[in-house]
């Protein structure tokens, strides 16, 4: 067996790992619990979530037994999460010198309005502590009149500040993408506000006490020149106690605030909004020379002229230094055109990493090329290009070989650039910018009545490139869009998400969160290069305009990622290496992302049956093969494995085009199941059962769907003894454990398949 010497074996990759203690900091109804299990369900990170209200026994518990429990937990090289208020400093100071220098000790701070934390905490039912109902409103209020924020000094290595929702999902998007051997920056992040340390609380809202007004405040400060204020700023730096180690990035996400800091300093905040985003440079005003206030004029007449058509979309211009000329003048030009700063903002950082490592999610940005498209020089040129790999470099000369000034071009970023798979870019927009520099070509020789023309232009070309790739997100297919969404499972695509919604959802496609149904994977890439148009529905559409009323399928316009099943279903014998059985009617492949031990597909070999939606009384036989197939290989998962269980069934609406039925042991033992619709997908009446589609067809000529998307979002039960659960890790503890038997319905003959009856299972 050869080994890969360049692969770190798993003893060196846990040697290298540093846990991580997440301390989390806030009033009941801050979200703290919601936060853990968003984490524990994507991460790849191993974490154990200890919780003061269940850790006796699912029972409040002491402050001590947390602390043993979380140096357990650290002991087997897994990271925690402390789910206590922990608003001051005494109750967190066990908790930060618990792992000593070889644990990362970060707070997370869900320091959000009492309003909203007493609606959620009165509103709720079932809490793990019983704080809910009317005695809710009363404890948040006095917990919250003791709250201290807390500090770098306290010793954190990272402290990150959420003052509203969007502010927590980003940390919840910076845990989720956290992998075992991944940190983050040290420092302060989010805008910390020394006269909010103690917030009002519920009573003083009930009362409609209001702090101090700020109404008229700067109403005779007199207004500085716009040099003067450029002069100020840029000699004050960050400064205070709190500042940890120069992290990169600073969003400005209110141009009225008159701050340009770095993330890392107290001041600074995150950018939360988790909408489809633009980064770009300011275009030829550093090694081309382009003075800085005519461009600065430029950005913003062609900023307010485009945030009126991106509707959600937003713009954020980037420089890496917090003493740029050009952000302080876009961002004091904006202030005084009024443009609304939740669609355009600056942002002090690498625009290379502004994801990673300064919490901005960018899904494009621009790149200032040079005129042959070639990596190289410096600037914003050169670090992009090193960045993403020689893939953008391939992308690009597929493209385009060079630009003229004003013009841009858009790049879809193949899935292998570390662009794509670090930061969650997808797209970068080259564009050639004027230049005055004599030293280089096409010098203007200062004629700047041309030269705002071609900026003008070129800043044009970026926003419309990059206006078509969000209103137009399935032109984002071949190596880029459809390698996003093809890691999606039938579970999480079953309801036609529109190709928006995956466009925003990309943060989490890029870290191949789905299941089987994938392109995405190396392994699949080929599939990849075969996939065609689905000309076919097209066609079938027009010759047949009455298929949407017979109940099939042809209506469904299939995207370039769903159609790999179909075209191994056709094509077996060019994917020899990924099926594990070809006949003249079905193919068989091992489920790419598996749900369970066991968990393989049977896809029938049939033109025009895409789902359960084309089945008619013509394909019974077909079904009685598909079903008699994956009897046979579950037989023989069963000689190898007599105490697994199976079942056999479809899903009513899957997203992958080509008829296939799941077979799939019944422990639910799987890293890969991690969500509630992936769990749903399963164990609810979304899957069809093999026998029951079979019997349906044979009654009614068809098989009854029930498409209804309820049924993913249904609370999580036990398929054997049916109680509830609150997450994915509860409910995995549970079924590991329980030897209820299976409800009635399954333990008809022909649902489950099984090696022996003593749990009364009908094989």
């Amino acid at each position: 067996m050869e080994v890969d010497c360049e692969t770190p074996t798993k003893g060196e990759e846990e040697e290298k790992r540093k846990p991580i203690v997440v301390i989390l900091v806030g009033a009941p109804g801050s979200g703290k619990s919601t936060f853990c299990n968003h984490v524990m369900r994507v991460s790849t990170r191993p974490w154990v979530r200890v919780c003061q209200d269940t850790i006796g026994n699912g029972k409040a518990g002491t402050k001590t037994q947390c602390l043993m429990s979380a140096a357990s937990a650290l002991k087997a090289g897994k990271s925690v999460f402390i789910d206590r208020c922990n608003l001051d400093r005494e109750q967190r100071l066990d908790f930060v010198n618990i792992g000593g220098p070889q644990v990362d000790v970060h707070a997370v701070v869900l320091d959000l309005p009492a309003k909203l934390c007493v609606s959620r905490s009165v509103k709720r039912t079932g809490h793990e502590g019983n704080l809910q109902g009317g005695k809710a409103a009363a404890v948040v209020n006095r917990m919250l009149q003791k709250k201290e924020l807390p500090k770098l000094s306290e010793g954190f290595a990272r402290i990150m500040l959420c003052q509203n929702e969007s502010d927590v999902q980003v940390a919840i998007n910076m845990y989720n993408a956290l992998g075992p051997l991944d940190t983050l920056p040290s420092g302060y992040f989010g805008q910390k506000n020394p006269a909010a340390n103690i917030q009002l609380g519920i009573m003083k809202f009930l009362k409609k006490v209001d702090g101090p007004s700020r109404a008229g405040s700067d109403a005779n400060v007199p207004q500085d020149s716009i040099a003067n204020r450029i002069s100020k700023e840029n000699d004050r730096l960050p400064e205070g106690p709190d500042n940890g180690s120069a992290s990169l990035g600073h969003a400005v996400n209110n141009v009225t605030d008159g701050e340009e800091l770095e993330m890392g300093s107290p001041g600074g905040t995150v950018s939360s909004c988790n909408v489809p985003t633009l980064a770009f440079p300011s275009i030829s005003t550093a090694d081309f020379q382009f003075n800085i206030e005519k461009a600065s004029d430029i950005i913003v007449e062609k900023v307010e002229e485009f945030v009126k058509k991106l509707g959600d979309a937003r713009l954020v211009l980037v420089d890496l230094s917090h003493k740029s000329k050009i952000l302080t003048l876009v961002r004091i030009k904006a202030t005084q055109k009024n443009i609304d700063s939740s669609k355009f903002h600056t942002f002090v950082g690498d625009i290379t990493r502004l994801s990673s490592e300064g919490g901005l999610r960018c899904n494009v940005i621009a790149n200032a090329a040079n005129w042959r498209l070639k990596p190289g020089g410096g600037g914003v040129n050169a670090s992009i290009f090193s960045a993403a790999g020689a893939a953008l470099e391939t992308a690009t000369k597929e493209r385009a070989v060079s630009l003229t000034p004003g013009k841009a071009v858009i790049v879809p970023l193949p899935s292998t650039s570390p662009l794509f798979s670090r930061e969650g870019v997808t797209h970068v927009i080259h564009v050639l910018g004027p230049n005055m520099n004599p030293q280089r070509p096409n010098c203007l020789s200062n004629d700047y009545i041309k030269g705002c023309e071609i900026l003008r232009e070129a800043y044009s070309s970026i926003f419309e490139s990059f206006a078509s790739i969000v209103r137009t997100p399935k032109n984002l297919s071949m190596e880029s869009y459809e390698k996003q969404v093809s890691g999606l499972s039938d579970s999480q695509n079953h309801f036609e998400i529109s190709p928006m919604d995956q466009f925003l959802n990309s943060e989490l496609k890029f870290k191949r969160e789905g299941v089987h149904e994938s392109g995405g994977n190396k392994k699949w890439k080929p599939l990849q290069d075969e996939l065609g148009s689905n000309s076919r529905n097209s066609k079938n559409r027009e010759n047949n305009p009455n298929s949407e009323k017979n109940g099939g399928s042809m209506t469904k316009s299939w995207g370039f990622w769903a159609q790999a099943l179909y075209r191994i279903a056709m094509f077996p014998e060019r994917h020899k290496n990924d099926v594990i059985e070809i006949s003249d009617d079905v193919v068989v492949l091992n489920d790419l992302y598996p749900k369970a031990q066991k968990h393989l597909v049977v896809m029938a070999r049939a033109e025009d049956l895409d789902c359960l939606a084309d089945v008619r009384e013509e394909h019974l036989q077909l079904l009685r093969t598909m079903n008699t197939m994956g009897l046979k290989w579950a037989e023989k998962f069963l000689s190898e494995h007599e105490t697994l269980v199976f079942r056999l069934g479809y899903h009513t609406a899957p997203s992958m085009r080509q008829l296939h039925l799941h077979v799939i042991s019944q422990d639910f033992d799987s890293v890969h199941l991690k969500n509630k619709r992936h769990w749903n997908s399963f164990n609810s009446p979304f899957f069809r059962d093999s026998i029951d589609v079979i019997e349906e067809v044979v009654k009614h000529g068809k098989a009854t769907l029930k498409d209804d998307d309820r049924f993913l979002s249904m609370e999580l039960r036990c398929h054997r003894c049916r109680s509830a659960h609150p997450n994915i890790p509860r409910l995995k503890t549970h079924i590991s454990k329980c030897r209820a038997p299976f409800p009635a319905v399954l333990l008809q003959p022909g649902h489950l398949v099984c090696a022996r009856t003593s749990d009364g299972l009908v094989q």
